[in-house]
């Protein structure tokens, strides 16, 4: 039986859809979104899409909800309980790499999130310094690959790395002297460092030796694409309207997804903002491009790295046969 968490959202995302049920006239068809996370700045192209009206104008009412884990927005896609959903593109491979029915629809951002992140009062030349120093992991195995590979490309032998497990902790760890680095999100938790006063060092993926591949992805199912296709092409051109217009006018995009959300520190907000805005544009092809070269780099890296058994081809990791 699943956790109860998913159980509850489900029955959430049933009441919903049963909402719109009531009545025969024709109307917007009704579409769930799942986030990764809580409402961030990531989404504000999201959130620019909904203020403008871009779902509703194609013909969808768009519900947007937060998960209670990663694993819960990768579960309900997968048992059909949601249309569309967020997630790293490693969670989309891992998951089609153990033959679920995942597909991405588009690239969000376009680079790799996840990162060792230090004080830069550590004063941490490379990631081969970590070498002997306590950094801590979320327990995620993906985890361990990004820092293992930063830190050998380096020339640092990883197995030298003392680790300790602390969650989604990693500030509080990293502020409180208890680890000398942690894995976690650059444009997230190292930006929320920056706001509070700890200037950062990050040893990014893609320049370290790892894939550049898309670090957050939307998806949803072969099933649902091969049933209702003009929906995936509804969601995925008003929601790359809604980035697009969010790299021309950020600061339109960030008053919408503060007025959404009002419990999002405006600061912080403003910052990681900033942060994602370059890792959005896809540099020369059409904004949500998932970029095939990056998927191949990605899949070998999973392989190599023991976290999926066989590689993912790039027509199997997604399509972009629905952007505009």
């Amino acid at each position: 039986m699943p956790p109860l968490s998913i159980r509850i959202l489900a029955a959430a995302l049933v009441t919903l859809a049963l909402a719109g049920c009531g009545s025969s006239a024709p109307g917007p068809v009704h579409a769930t979104l799942v986030l990764d996370f809580v409402p961030n700045a990531v989404h504000a192209g999201i959130y620019r899409a909904l203020a403008a009206g871009y779902y509703r104008r194609a013909g969808i009412d768009l519900q947007v909800i937060p998960p209670s884990s990663t694993s819960t927005t990768l579960e309900l896609i997968d048992a059909g309980k949601a249309q569309f959903g967020l997630a790293d593109g490693i969670d989309v491979a891992e998951q089609i790499a153990m033959g679920r029915d995942a597909k991405a629809i588009m690239a969000v951002v376009q680079r790799p999130l996840g990162a060792p992140i230090a004080l830069a009062s550590e004063h941490l030349r490379s990631a081969a310094e970590l070498v002997g120093k306590t950094v801590g992991i979320t327990g995620v195995p993906s985890d361990r690959a990004a820092l293992d590979t930063v830190v050998a490309h380096a020339g640092g032998d990883p197995a030298k790395v003392r680790l300790v497990t602390v969650g989604f902790d990693g500030v509080a760890y990293l502020e409180a002297g208890k680890i000398a680095a942690f894995t976690g999100y650059w444009p997230d938790d190292g930006v929320s460092l920056q706001v509070s006063g700890h200037p950062i060092t990050v040893f990014k993926l893609d320049s370290g030796g790892g894939p550049a591949y898309p670090g957050l992805v939307a998806f949803t199912t072969r099933s649902l694409i091969a049933r209702d296709p003009s929906l995936v092409r509804a969601f995925v051109r008003a929601t790359v309207h809604g980035y697009e217009d969010t790299l021309r006018d950020p600061r339109r995009s960030l008053a919408e997804l503060l007025a959404a959300n009002p419990s999002i520190e405006p600061k912080l907000a403003r910052a990681s903002l900033a942060a994602y805005l370059p890792i959005f544009d896809a540099g020369g092809v059409p904004d949500g491009t998932l970029v095939g070269s990056r998927i191949a780099a990605l899949s070998s890296w999973l392989v190599r790295n023991h976290l999926t058994a066989r590689p993912v081809s790039v027509a199997r990791f997604g399509t972009n046969a629905f952007l505009p």
